[in-house]
């Protein structure tokens, strides 16, 4: 078996919350370079381009690269290029999508476009679902960089996010976005790719089990929930799919992989979460 691996890593509520940067996060990535372990962050926000990413980043004190960064606004860019190379599309959305079109050879275009594209943004109304809506009826294909519901703000409330803005414009049209970001085998297979790495030599770590966990799952990754973020331990018996991981935050999961010599994953046998494999034999799971 390979001793090779790495990490696929979500970002708001592993990394930070807010403004704040969360226990072990920087030391954790530190680690993965030092180590030269290959890393993807990946975020479903397609609002901020590469550079943007890496720039809040490193005023938090995390120092990676652009090529660490892997955002749904890629995936989507990416795809559309493979499924109909120099097509245009209607943008409902900001700088990180935009960007990522025009460098996947899109024009962005405001009549007749192949694809009507949903981002995140803060340029959402109805003049917009207007103009989307009449182009899906003309025959534009309704796409949607991800389907999350709501999007964290800085003051640690929420806001609508791209699922809210698509879910009127597949109301308003009858018809089903496509949607690329986490959990879609789309960006997720993508991102391991970058990574260079096979299924089993990849790990998912988020703390969402709709999106990070479900996805990774499902592509056969090792997965490790942190509970820094959107999911609580009580959360978990909802689900009929479990992570393999639990653990607080990246400063948990850090200790545990230095007490085991930071070895491949098939050696999270032997850390597993000591509560949840309780609740699972008392039938509480």
């Amino acid at each position: 078996m390979s001793d090779k691996f790495g990490f696929l890593i979500d970002m708001d509520g592993v990394l930070y919350r807010g403004p704040e940067l969360l226990p072990g996060a920087g030391e954790f990535v530190r680690q993965l370079r030092e180590r030269d372990i290959p890393f993807r962050f990946l975020t479903n926000n397609s609002q901020r381009t590469r550079r943007d990413v890496v720039a809040k980043l490193s005023r938090m004190g995390i120092d990676v690269e652009e090529q660490h960064v892997f955002t749904s606004a890629m995936a989507t860019a990416r795809f559309l290029a493979q499924q109909k190379p120099d097509g245009t599309a209607f943008v409902i959305g900001e700088g990180g999508l935009l960007t990522a079109l025009h460098q996947n050879g899109y024009a962005v275009v405001d009549h007749d476009p192949d694809y009507v594209v949903v981002g995140e943004g803060r340029t959402f109304n109805l003049e917009l679902v207007e103009t989307a809506t009449r182009m899906v009826h003309n025959g534009a294909m309704l796409i949607a960089t991800n389907l999350d519901p709501n999007c964290p703000t800085q003051n640690g409330g929420v806001r609508p996010g791209c699922g809210a803005m698509v879910a009127m414009l597949e109301l308003a049209t009858g018809v089903k976005a496509f949607s690329v970001g986490k959990p879609s085998p789309v960006m997720m297979r993508a991102a391991r790719k970058e990574l260079g790495l096979s299924t089993d030599e990849t790990t998912m770590i988020g703390d969402t089990m709709e999106t990070d966990i479900v996805g990774g799952v499902q592509l056969g990754f090792h997965t490790v929930l942190v509970l820094s973020g959107g999911t609580r331990r009580d959360d978990l018996v909802k689900y009929a799919y479990r992570p393999e991981v639990v653990v607080e935050n990246l400063a948990e999961f850090g200790e545990r992989m230095a007490r085991n010599d930071w070895r491949p994953p098939r050696s999270y046998d032997g850390f597993e979460d000591r509560e949840l494999a309780t609740a699972q034999a008392s039938g509480g799971w």
